[in-house]
């Protein structure tokens, strides 16, 4: 394992007085969801946090088993929803590399031998469950793999080129898409994802590339799964119109404007070495983001802020490469921005490689605590105790503030029952002296999170740096 020890610059930044800017972002009307659909969002989705585990990469095991193992660890570093990365079994035909993509399903109602069984699965579960987090499985319901059964059982599910062949999607060979025009494709899917709620009592899904299958299936199918029981439903996509019956998607743009802002300060060494083209970026954009949001999405969206993923750390740069001496920041905001922060396998002990993704990768996480790892455990005690900071919060409970630098980010977060949140942040590589054009924060009855001490107005931000006020 790398651990980039940075993290004692990332205490630094949390340890030192902050100052602090801000546009003011106008009170954003809310659109109507296009459909009535009544949605069910279960409660103890308000201040969860995620935990993505890689079980090929993330034990030694690298299993089920193994994983189980880890439970009270992750319990205690405040994990409430494990998303188990898919467990299926995976084709075998057209498969890339040794081992294949999990997301190359076989067989859409079997545990892959590589992983365990289904009993190790529901007693994973279980486990869970005593320890008061819930699962999630990575459901991939846009295509299957090349020799899934369905390809020769039911070769009506699947959609045909202008020759009549199935094909899979982008780049992905090892796959073949489904159409969802026909309906008997949709009960398919519905029965398998039925199965695993009913069979291994799972809490939920993260579905994988959901803008990419028909918007009808998932407002037929979800209210059927939720009459099972009360889930969370995690999109992978930034798409408003899934948002009418999904509980929560990424927050794609947000990640897409961290990277550029990351570039634009000039430590996102991902971006410089593979020579990216990305926009100029200010810390202000964050606002405008957020209020456009605001206008697209049904009211109460949840989006899933994130500085890394799987498919980020194999394919895009590790959270190190595009952060660099900024990663502090950044995790900061994907906790306090609105939104449900998530965290990928040894995000948390600052695992600085990317996996291999059809390999097994000799290289794994130690777990052994260190700096980042309090860091991560202070930010899911924060998101636990402060309704503030409940993923349903929008721009309406949030009060920007103005300096002189575009480059700072002052906000206050509160609810109805008087919890404030107040985040003081430097998105620059450079000291920033502030001075507030109109409002500025009330540290009255507020204290520094991270020292205890009395907060204080401050006058100078240095580069990255950030202070977060809560009640006293």
């Amino acid at each position: 394992m790398k651990i980039r020890l940075t993290t004692a610059l990332l205490l630094a930044a949390m340890l030192m007085p902050a100052g602090m800017m801000a546009k003011k972002a106008p009170k954003s009307q809310k659109v109507t969801p296009k459909t009535t659909i009544a949605k069910t969002t279960p409660e103890w989705i308000e201040n969860a946090v995620i935990y993505e585990a890689n079980l090929r990469q993330g034990t030694p095991e690298r299993n089920l088993k193994g994983l189980q193992k880890r439970l009270p660890y992750l319990r205690d570093l405040g994990v409430d929803i494990v998303w188990l990365m898919p467990i299926h079994p995976i084709s075998e035909k057209n498969r890339k590399g040794t081992l294949g993509s999990y997301y190359a399903v076989q067989d859409y109602k079997a545990v892959n031998p590589e992983f365990g069984t289904m009993e190790d699965l529901k007693e994973f579960v279980r486990t869970a469950h005593a320890h008061g987090m819930k699962v999630i499985l990575d459901e991939v319901c846009n295509h299957t793999g090349c020799d899934n059964a369905w390809v020769t059982e039911h070769p009506e599910y699947y959609a045909k080129d202008k020759d009549g062949k199935m094909y899979g999607p982008f780049d992905w060979t090892d796959t073949y898409k489904l159409n969802y025009k026909n309906p008997a494709t949709g009960e398919a899917m519905a029965d398998a994802m039925k199965f695993w709620i009913t069979e291994a009592d799972i809490d939920g899904y993260r579905c994988d590339v959901a803008g990419e299958v028909d918007t009808e299936f998932w407002e037929k199918t979800i209210p059927e799964l939720n009459a099972i029981k009360p889930i969370f439903m995690l999109a992978e996509a930034s798409k408003p119109e899934l948002m009418t019956v999904f509980n929560a998607d990424y927050a794609w743009p947000m990640k897409d404007l961290f990277n550029d802002i990351a570039a634009s300060q000039g430590v996102n060494k991902y971006a410089q070495e593979h020579k990216q083209n990305r926009k100029r970026a200010a810390a202000i954009d964050i606002y405008e983001l957020l209020e456009q949001q605001a206008k697209d999405y049904p009211a109460g969206s949840i989006h899933m802020n994130m500085v890394t993923n799987h498919d980020l750390n194999s394919w895009e740069g590790t959270e190190f490469e595009r952060y660099g001496e900024g990663l502090g920041a950044f995790i900061l905001l994907s906790y306090t921005l609105p939104g449900m922060p998530m965290l990928y396998t040894g995000q948390e002990v600052g695992f600085d490689h990317a996996f291999e993704f059809f390999e097994i990768d000799p290289v794994q996480p130690s777990y052994e605590s260190n700096q980042l790892t309090s860091f991560y455990e202070m930010l899911n005690a924060l998101k636990h105790n402060h309704s503030a900071l409940n993923a349903s919060g929008q721009l309406d409970t949030m009060q920007t503030y103005n300096t002189t630098s575009p480059d700072v980010l002052a906000f206050t977060r509160s609810d109805a029952q008087g919890d404030k949140v107040t985040v003081i942040v430097n998105l620059s590589a450079q000291d920033q002296q502030i001075t507030f054009t109109d409002l500025a924060p009330n540290s009255d009855s507020m204290i520094n999170y991270f020292t205890g001490a009395p907060a204080q107005l401050p006058s100078q931000l240095g580069a990255w740096q950030f202070q977060v006020w809560v009640n006293e």
